[in-house]
């Protein structure tokens, strides 16, 4: 069974048809997904899987409990560093999900940085990802560093500075490299 880590951007809260399929065949095929627990595209897509009474379904979450667990499947608690805030809280389960995934699917706004570096993390692992930009409405699916700088070259400077002060020491270098 692949591991699918299916996620995205917490301003979207509409999941695009083509993802919408997509997770159908994820479902159809019985892959695992590893799946967070922030609202918008992580809630949205937890409601498709839920709506489709799919059992084989992680739920991350840096908090005490899931902020979102809408199957009431198994939870994952990666607890952030000490003294994290903001982003940081929830960057250790992200990298964790990209760590266990074969494969993702990112629904992405064009904006959100998170969305960007779990998109990266799943590209440094070795993980095809299929990325739904809804700004752009493009959908690409991003195999190395390459394609993933290829994803950002139309995104602003401001998406662009959000991600690399997002970015720990080890993903810069392996970008580097």
């Amino acid at each position: 069974m692949a591991m699918i880590f299916i996620g995205g951007s917490r301003d979207i809260f509409e999941l695009p048809e083509p993802a919408v399929v997509r997770i159908g065949t994820i479902v159809a095929a019985e892959h695992g997904v590893l799946i967070g627990d922030a609202p918008g595209a992580d809630a949205e897509a937890q409601s498709l899987l839920a709506g489709y009474g799919y059992e084989h379904v992680g739920v991350f979450h840096a908090g005490a409990e899931p902020r979102n667990n809408l199957g009431d499947w198994t939870a994952y608690r990666i607890p952030p560093r000490d003294g994290a805030q903001g982003f940081a809280v929830h960057a250790a389960k992200d990298r964790e999900m990209a760590r266990r995934a074969d494969f993702g699917l990112m629904v992405w706004d064009g904006a959100s940085p998170g969305t960007a570096l779990n998109v990266l993390r799943l590209a440094l692992n070795g993980s095809p990802c299929v990325v739904y930009d809804m700004l752009r409405g493009m959908m690409a699916t991003i195999h190395n560093t390459a394609d993933w700088s290829a994803m950002l070259h139309n995104a602003g400077t401001e998406v662009l500075n959000a991600v690399e002060a997002r970015m720990t020491p080890d993903e810069r270098r392996a970008l580097a490299a």
